[in-house]
């Protein structure tokens, strides 16, 4: 029995009873003494009846103290489930038997126990580590009472081509393993050590408890010598059945996992997503092996049991998603590529479809709508022949160009899903981005397959171009686009007749998409078939780009979009994960080059483009005097920015769409609309008007409305609102909305809480006139005493000053009693961060006061941290903890 108090554990849960072995590693009727904790006895002098039974199987070197949460989550009288937390025999408090117990006899041992306690149905096994695979194997020998399975960290398999974990081979060394597990303590420590944060003390000494001294020690050294390193080891075809045996289980299934285990890392959860593709995941960025410690896993296991008792009982409800207010878009919706394919077999085919420049202002490469037919063809047959199929996630590592656009839309075609994270993540953000998609395929340049061998992506891996053999072994590459290119080409006269004769299925997952990462890591978005082709018809309708139009595409996602609009499409010289780097030759050089119609580029690289424009050619200025659109989106943009790039392209209409990565877009407005918003704020004439960015007004199949922010500066309610004035959460419902988060349930679940709506996490307000106005992010909202401030207004009006670039409005404090502060990038930029001086600070205050804000602190930085893919995106959370430790003495430092 469990005697001491440990943290978190009630001393009501211990427990001990005698089981007789059946079978496995002890004679018929041996009697073995297992330690539980379970709340059932708990439960039952309360007069609660329990929903069904978890069983939780820790792994090693834990023991049922892992489960403490759950336990306690499941004596809540609003939701009362029955925690059974086992400790394996030799592990825990559990008997020493003396006994080596591999794999079998431990899914054996837990089919005893569950006997002896009369367990019955439902159950819901959970396991951790080693747990998992014991925890799966009685789940598939008593389907009978299998409700459901939950896993965090663990494995059923060792891909193939691939080693055990380094830290486990470590352990298994003959030099290493009785030392490391059982005569010392160190196997424990290290395993403690992976926690993210730290474990206190005291959660520490409480997982040590039971392995005090070398005679408590030897399951835990038994445990590590029963892995099954290969095929050789006698529990081998244990893990064998088990692993199979998942394909066939039908039950819900939950995985919850932290991508920063070293042991069980997420090749494992891609391994077992392949098993339980119906399963729920979450991973928790920044948990590790221990997840479990690291976050609370209680509030997603129970709210998962709780949907489910609700499939039940009312049908399918996993998250609130009843049918959209917006039309179905129908079953005959083109395919993305539609358009391309019409082109290449019209009159039109031997026209450039796509082009990309060099920076001398050349036309470095092009091919005509037949030739990128042709291409895609050829490409897709060789990659079908190279394995890549329907659902193959293929990372995409290639510059916007000819190169991605055959490679995309090849993929596309053969119904791979295609996996694009940008540079512009950085190398953190996009390390950590690829390992979480964990692509079966990886397709790059040079420089993006030596970060895949450098850092340990997955997939196999495919160059752009041709390598020399010395470089294709290093870099551990397969074979290049060129090459796949000209085997497909080879297969048949006509390419085509290799690529599915059917399209792939509407709703089939066609894409993850990563946002910018400015708010937090950056989430996986994915899209269907049909919500990339509403993308592409949204945006035909709403801004009239039809076939036939020019684009300078100086934005990633629309060099992609071109070819499916069927327009011409250009990518200038230019990095287009910095969009600073556009400048105005090239920018010219690029309309020059296809007479463009279109022009689409961030605010930051339109910045760029004016400070470079005494760089323009005569031809350069001459084509974006034709231009009709300019677009620009990604971040607010100024009306000021706007109206210096109108003298640039007299005749073009300027637009600034607002959407996100997860809707693109939702809203429009022109330049004479934003001017008209802000006129009607001045004068007061439209309720409703000013306080941020107008963003205009819904684009083609679009709703937006949203939900009132309370005190506390949350969106805690649900019903949808749209009357002039009322600040809140902005939401979107449209048949371009993304389908899910990738991987990330429970982001997915909060996103979609509001029936039939996504939540962006924006915030802003609609005026009189139908119009929203965006005043910031739901987590950048300010709790002041008795006010809640939002940024964007205040921050618009503090730019508007002379000396000052962008500025950032944060709180400062803890929540509800914030203090309101203000940090400007100064123009020329300050010598050094800090707080402002007395006549600017002055001057920044008055200005945010006409906002309706009262700024309480100034401070001023050489210039803003920013996200790396916009270059607009302030980081506010980051400022806020910079601008906490200035304002309490601290050394400015740079934030």
């Amino acid at each position: 029995m469990v005697t001491a108090a440990w943290t978190g554990v009630d001393p009501e849960w211990s427990r001990e009873i005698d089981v007789p072995s059946t079978s496995g590693a002890d004679a018929p009727g041996t009697v073995r003494r297992w330690h539980l904790l379970d709340n059932g006895a708990q439960l039952a002098r309360r007069g609660l009846t329990p929903a069904g039974t978890l069983l939780c199987v820790h792994g090693n070197p834990t023991w049922s103290y892992l489960w403490r949460t759950l336990l306690a989550a499941g004596s809540d009288p609003a939701h009362p489930w029955r925690v059974v937390a086992v400790d394996q025999l030799d592990m825990g408090f559990s008997e020493r038997t003396g006994t080596f117990r591999r794999l079998a006899d431990r899914i054996n041992d837990l089919g005893d126990l569950t006997a002896a306690l009369g367990l019955d149905g439902p159950v819901v096994t959970v396991g951790h580590d080693w747990g998992g695979v014991i925890s799966l194997g009685w789940a598939l020998a008593h389907p009978r009472q299998l409700a459901g399975v939950g896993l965090t960290n663990t494995a059923v398999h060792q891909p193939a081509g691939t080693n055990i974990p380094p830290a486990l081979r470590l352990a298994l060394h003959p030099a290493v393993h009785r030392w490391g597990t059982t005569t010392s303590d160190t196997f424990l420590r290290v395993t403690h050590s992976l926690a993210h944060p730290p474990l206190a003390a005291d959660v520490r000494s409480a997982f040590m408890a039971p392995y005090r001294g070398t005679g408590r020690r030897a399951g835990v050294g038994n445990f590590v010598a029963d892995i099954p390193a290969d095929p050789s080891h006698p529990s081998f075809p244990a893990l064998s059945r088990v692993a199979e045996g998942l394909r066939g289980l039908k039950v819900p299934a939950l995985m919850l996992w932290g991508p920063r285990d070293p042991i069980f890392s997420d090749r494992y959860l891609k391994d077992l997503i392949g098993r339980l593709p119906d399963a729920k995941v979450h991973r928790f960025e920044g948990a590790g092996h221990l997840v479990a410690e690291d976050r609370n896993i209680a509030a997603p296991v129970f709210e998962w049991l709780a949907g489910h008792r609700r499939d039940k009982d009312n049908g399918p409800v996993d998250g609130p998603a009843p049918e959209p207010p917006t039309p179905d878009p129908g079953t005959g919706l083109p395919p993305l590529w539609a358009p391309l394919t019409e082109l290449a077999a019209g009159p039109a085919g031997g026209d450039t479809a796509v082009a990309e420049m060099a920076p001398d202002g050349s036309v470095a490469r092009s091919l005509s709508w037949q030739e990128l037919e042709r291409s895609i063809a050829a490409l897709a047959a060789g990659l079908k022949e190279a394995g890549v199929g329907p659902g193959s996630r293929v990372s995409l590592m290639v510059p916007p160009g000819v190169d991605l656009t055959v490679v995309l839309y090849a993929c596309l075609r053969l119904g791979a899903v295609v996996v694009v994270a940008d540079a512009g993540l950085g190398t953190r953000g996009l390390s950590r981005a690829v390992k979480g998609a964990t692509p079966d395929f990886l397709i790059g340049i040079d420089r993006a397959l030596a970060a895949a061998a450098a850092l340990g992506w997955s997939g196999r891996r495919i160059s752009v171009r041709d390598l020399p053999a010395g470089r294709r072994r290093v870099l551990a590459v397969e074979t290049s686009l060129a090459a796949l290119a000209r085997r497909g080409a080879g297969l048949s006269p006509e390419p085509a007749s290799r690529v599915p004769d059917a399209d792939p299925d509407a709703d089939a997952p066609a894409a993850v998409l990563f946002t910018s990462g400015s708010t937090g890591p950056a989430k996986g978005v994915l899209y269907t078939h049909r919500q990339l082709a509403a993308m592409r018809d949204t945006v035909a309708a709403t801004l009239g780009i039809r076939p036939g139009a020019r684009l300078v595409a100086g934005f990633a996602p629309f060099a992609l979009l071109g070819p499916a609009l069927g327009a011409v499409s250009v990518t200038p010289a230019m990095d287009v994960t910095v969009p600073r780097t556009l400048t105005a030759r090239a920018l010219g050089d690029a309309a020059a080059a296809i007479d463009a119609t279109v022009i689409f580029a961030s605010p930051a690289a339109l910045r760029n483009v004016l400070v470079t424009r005494g760089g323009l050619s005569g031809a350069g200025l001459e084509a974006l005097g034709r231009v009709e659109l300019l677009l620009s989106a990604g971040a607010p943009v100024p009306e000021s920015l706007l109206a210096e790039v109108q003298r640039m392209v007299p005749l073009a209409s300027l637009h600034t769409p607002y959407g996100m990565t997860e809707a693109l877009p939702v809203t429009d407005i022109s330049l004479e609309q934003i001017r008209s918003a802000a006129a009607d704020a001045a004068a007061g004439t439209v309720a409703g008007a000013g306080n941020g960015v107008c963003v205009g007004l819904p684009v083609h199949g679009a709703r937006v409305a949203v939900i009132p922010l309370a005190s506390d500066g949350s969106a805690p309610g649900d019903q949808p609102v749209t009357a002039a004035g009322v600040t809140g959460e902005i939401l979107v419902s449209a048949p371009h909305v993304k389908e899910a988060y990738d991987r990330l349930w429970l982001t997915q679940r909060e996103s979609v809480r509001t029936a039939g709506w996504h939540r962006t996490g924006d915030v802003g307000h609609f005026d009189a006139a139908g119009r929203l106005w965006v005043e910031g992010r739901l987590a950048h909202v300010v709790t002041a005493p008795g006010a809640v401030v939002t940024p964007v207004g205040a921050e618009q009006a503090i730019e508007r000053l002379d000396g000052v670039g962008l500025a950032a409005v944060i709180g400062v404090g803890p929540a509800g009693t914030q203090a309101v502060a203000a940090v400007v990038e100064t123009v020329p930029p300050a010598r050094r961060a800090g707080p402002a001086a007395p006549q600017l600070a002055g001057r920044v205050r008055a200005a945010a006061r006409e906002a309706g804000v009262s700024v309480s602190a100034v401070l001023v930085v050489p210039s803003q941290p920013t996200d790396i893919r916009h270059n607009a995106k302030i980081d506010r959370t980051r400022l806020s903890r910079w601008a906490s430790a200035v304002l309490a003495g601290g050394r400015p430092g740079t934030p």
